[in-house]
């Protein structure tokens, strides 16, 4: 099979077994169902009925169940190994949260449902918003945000209703060299230009650039602290004070808030707006497409601009604000998604605050900067750190270590995988040539990360001792080899299509 090299006559080696698509095993007439025959009614599609078969594929149970199986054993998870995806904060997440998520009233839930009959549900989602109020030092909070990037939306659309009710139409964001990609993303969107304000040779905001920079058309400086270097913007006091001088607002991606829950309240430290990625920092599931949750906490100045719903306590218990005459507030610009926000990852979330308490929270982010600032100092003589002096809760190495070798960034990874490690996240932050970033998180054991330490200096030193053909082959003990990674970005195969022959012998 093309991109899959193997001397076994089935392709399967040993336990792991090929897997052809789900739409290959079709079988006309095989089932995993029986169904009775629907009686006949009058069609009411005005003549647009499906003349063919929908097209899905007949399979047995036993071969969906196989397949389904097969594939999961193909997918590298937390639960399998050690995840150093840098920026991503890949941590376990406790079973204890999954339970919480999944008892009656919780797990079954309706939007629609009366506000008399949901009244655990909205005392949850106050307590939470409560708590990250407190951990954050903010006076109010967004809830209904959807994920980081929603949250970053929502934060700069209050900012910008803001500036529009003291008639402020500002045109310009500021965002540093070294941010996450949605921040200018999310200025563009909201109608903003975007200037990038460079980072200093200690891997920060270059503050003098950014003074230089800040007038009176500037409305936001978009800031992530700790920043992607994972380093701590240590004059943020000096940043935010020249942002708030300049009548513009400061705004900090919280996607690195796990760094420093517990020791360091964002409020503290000048901001007027937050997101919080709720995967990252308090656990709930991460990605996938779909369980998102980006609360944004706002300051005095923003607090009355925060989008509807929100949730009240009055003599009747908790209610939704969530119509325009109901606030009392100075000009909310709308609502940011259908409902309230994603009760799963609210359940998640304030069950690990609980089961932590504050203490709790104070340590998990102190140890996760303790296993970062481990790796650094494990690994600092084999690799080459980007940038000098501790780290926070991710550190970032460069390509340096590999130079003359014929080894990339990528051939290093693509080995990782052999040693059944998850590469660290690559190429990222921009700003650093070859970039490695590594974050151990809190959750992985002192075995663990002596493991994989002992495992990068082996392949720092075999890539250092001239075997770079190894690494151009690399990963050799996986299903697929080295695809060819351009020609799937710019012509991506989206949909499955049947061989012209097999499909006239199926018909």
């Amino acid at each position: 099979m093309e991109g899959n090299s193997t001397d076994t006559y089935t392709g399967n080696r040993g336990l792991r077994l090929e897997e052809p698509l789900i739409f290959e095993q079709d079988a006309p007439g095989r089932s995993g169902v029986d169904l009775p025959e629907p009686p006949p009614v009058q069609s009411r599609l005005g003549g647009l009925d499906r003349p063919d078969a929908i097209g899905l594929p007949g399979l047995s149970e036993p071969q969906v169940v196989r397949h389904y199986t097969r594939l999961s054993q193909k997918n590298y998870a937390i639960d399998a190994g050690f995840y150093p995806l840098g920026s991503c904060t890949m941590k376990h997440n406790p079973r204890l949260n999954e339970k919480m998520a999944r008892l009656p009233g919780f797990a079954d839930l309706h939007p629609l449902q009366p506000e008399a009959t949901v009244q655990g549900a909205l005392r949850l989602i106050d307590t939470l918003a409560h708590w990250i109020k407190t951990l954050t030092g903010m006076p109010a909070v967004a809830m209904s945000p959807a994920a980081g990037a929603h949250g970053e939306l929502c934060g700069l659309m209050t900012a910008r209703t803001a500036l529009e009710a003291r008639g402020d139409g500002r045109k310009r964001v500021l965002v540093p060299d070294s941010a996450h990609g949605t921040n200018p993303a999310t200025a563009a969107i909201c109608g903003y230009a975007v200037e990038a304000i460079p980072l200093n040779d200690r891997g920060r905001v270059d503050l003098n650039a950014l003074k230089d920079a800040l007038d009176e058309d500037v409305a936001a400086f978009m800031l992530t602290n700790p920043n992607t270097c994972g380093l701590f913007e240590d004059e943020i006091l000096e940043q935010a004070q020249a942002v708030h001088d300049a009548g513009a607002f400061f705004y900090c991606d919280g996607a690195n808030f796990n760094a420093i829950v517990g020791r360091v309240r964002p409020g503290d430290l000048g901001i007027d707006c937050m997101h919080l990625n709720l995967h990252k920092t308090f656990s709930t599931p991460h990605g996938g497409g779909g369980p998102g949750s980006g609360p944004v906490v706002l300051s005095e100045a923003l607090a009355d601009y925060a989008p509807r719903p929100w949730v009240v306590h009055g003599e009747d218990g908790f209610s939704l604000v969530e119509h325009e005459d109901e606030a009392a507030q100075a000009a909310p610009y709308g609502r940011m998604k259908a409902f309230h926000g994603q009760m799963g990852m609210f359940v998640r979330a304030l069950a690990y605050m609980m089961s932590h308490g504050s203490d709790g929270l104070r340590q998990a982010s102190s140890d996760a900067v303790l296993n970062a600032n481990y790796l650094l100092a494990s690994l600092s003589k084999e690799l080459s750190l980007a940038y000098d002096g501790p780290c926070m809760h991710e550190v970032l190495f460069d390509d340096g270590f590999l130079k003359g070798t014929d080894v990339t960034t990528l051939d290093f990874a693509k080995a990782m995988i052999d040693e059944g490690f998850h590469p660290m996240t690559m190429y990222f932050p921009l700003v650093v040539h070859g970039a490695l970033l590594m974050e151990p998180t809190e959750t992985e054991s002192r075995e663990s990360l002596d493991q994989f330490i002992e495992t990068m200096r082996h392949l720092a030193k075999r890539a250092k001792d001239g075997d770079a053909q190894a690494f151009h082959d690399a990963p050799v003990h996986t299903p697929r080899r080295r695809l060819d990674e351009t020609a799937a970005a710019r012509r991506p195969i989206l949909r499955w299509r049947p061989d012209p022959v097999q499909g006239e012998a199926a018909e």
